[in-house]
């Protein structure tokens, strides 16, 4: 839920021009990562060492608490009068859970409906779904492996990780700061894909073990993956959400963006839960046969498997139209550097629509009845 909140409270705040979505997912991307650095390595080198593996996350239940009171505040902000209304039109609460399910449901059939029958959507599944699951496995599944198997530390994990987040945190803000320099999520999905092949080096690897600059050496080498993946990802999120502002009207019962969304990030959920088990299952036999020695598995899991996805997302990036140039203008035909309420369209997040023509009428209207 607060995956597809991020994704969505953006475009409803600034509306459907893209710089100034790429602007503001980037600003939240940044946050983001200024947290997940400073967590991560917060972890690994004080927490981790003082209270122990297990322990250490006792920080999670507080700075859950302070979100869930910061949010209180939130709420509490809204006028009383209306919270009553709201509260009183409310269902019961297991028609309000099993109306959550349906919804959702409803959510991903339609997103999968919007994907699979529009060839400006349909390279989403891997550019999104493919390369967010390859992110995440290099983070969760990866940086364990080799902190465990290689360097006989499972806390250094979380500074390979932290190096990764500190990779994304440059790639938002790069994007915030040239927003104008690369116009469509193309160039940075392409970098993304090619900087996933790093990981080759890992199978050939042998570090002593016990020697934590050796973890640094590995979350360098996974900060340029992250660049070019936050990158991507801050593009590609604006891209989506532009895109689907202007079909907004043609879903009913849920929102096209929610949809989407709902349907990729689903897709993600799935593929990692199955891929994690069965690759981890499969590390963990290759180290019983050769004595935690998994130079082997890691040729696997991290080089065969991250060259398919390099494939298959460089292939997604020629699928829409226009996408062939180094550096595409536009993407479909869609001109997306505009305001919604600039143009002839549908749909204007939290503001009465209103066409050009009928915009134009009312000017020349207001001009007669004032002369």
């Amino acid at each position: 839920m607060v995956e597809l909140i991020r994704r969505v409270i953006p475009r409803d705040l600034v509306g459907g021009n893209i710089q100034k979505l790429r602007r503001m997912d980037s600003l939240v991307h940044i946050f983001y990562e200024i947290s997940g650095t400073a967590g991560a390595f917060t972890t690994a080198l004080a927490l981790i060492p003082h209270f122990g593996n297990n322990f250490s996350f006792i920080i999670t239940p507080i700075f859950f608490a302070a979100a869930s009171i910061l949010w209180w505040f939130i709420q509490d902000g809204i006028e009383r009068d209306t919270r009553a209304l709201v509260l009183e039109s409310q269902p019961s609460y297991v028609r309000a859970v099993a109306g959550g399910f349906y919804l959702f449901f409803e959510s991903c059939w339609t997103g999968g409906k919007i994907i699979f029958t529009h060839r400006k959507f349909i390279w989403l599944l891997p550019g999104y779904a493919v390369a967010l699951y390859g992110h995440r496995y290099l983070e969760n599944a990866i940086a364990p492996a080799v902190a465990r198997r290689y360097l006989g530390n499972s806390a250094w994990a979380q500074i390979m990780v932290g190096g990764s987040n500190f990779g994304e945190l440059l790639g938002a803000l790069f994007v915030f700061m040239f927003t104008n320099l690369v116009h469509t999520p193309m160039p940075w999905l392409r970098i993304d894909a090619l900087a996933l092949l790093i990981v080759w080096y890992l199978p050939y690897w042998h570090p002593p073990k016990n020697d934590v600059g050796q973890a640094w050496i590995v979350a360098a080498t996974f900060m340029p993956i992250s660049f070019g993946w936050a990158a991507g990802d801050v593009s590609l999120a604006a891209y989506i959400q532009a895109s689907l502002a202007r079909i907004e009207s043609q879903t009913q019962n849920v929102s096209a963006l929610g949809a989407v969304m709902a349907f990729l990030y689903s897709t993600y959920i799935v593929t990692y839960a199955i891929a994690s088990v069965c690759l981890g299952t499969y590390i963990d036999r290759v180290s019983d046969r050769n004595n935690d020695e998994v130079q082997s598995a890691i040729f696997s899991v991290a080089g065969v498997q991250f060259t398919v996805i390099v494939v298959l997302v460089m292939t997604a990036t020629f699928v829409p139209k226009g996408a062939f140039s180094l550096n595409p203008k536009i993407l479909s035909e869609e001109d997306l550097d505009t305001d919604l309420e600039d143009e002839d369209l549908e749909y204007v997040p939290g503001v009465q629509v209103r066409s050009k023509q009928s915009h134009e009428s009312h000017e020349m209207s207001s001009r007669a009845n004032s002369s």
